[in-house]
């Protein structure tokens, strides 16, 4: 999360998988395991449209 709450602009572009509410987060959304989501976001980096990307290609595989 942002440290200055002002500008979250950037800090939303990301996924803090270190963060238990942004993995839950994550997860729920998708529909994924927490297993499933680490290894994504493990995969994609910190990058949110990447890591939803990853995500539904899971979900349709």
């Amino acid at each position: 999360m942002a440290d200055n709450k002002k500008a979250t602009a950037r800090d939303r572009q990301r996924v803090a998988a270190g963060q238990p509410y942004e993995l839950s987060y994550f997860r729920k959304k998708h529909g994924l395991s927490i297993e499933q989501a680490r290894d994504i976001i493990k995969k994609a980096g910190n990058d949110r449209d990447k890591a939803n990307a990853l995500a539904e290609k899971v979900k349709k595989g």
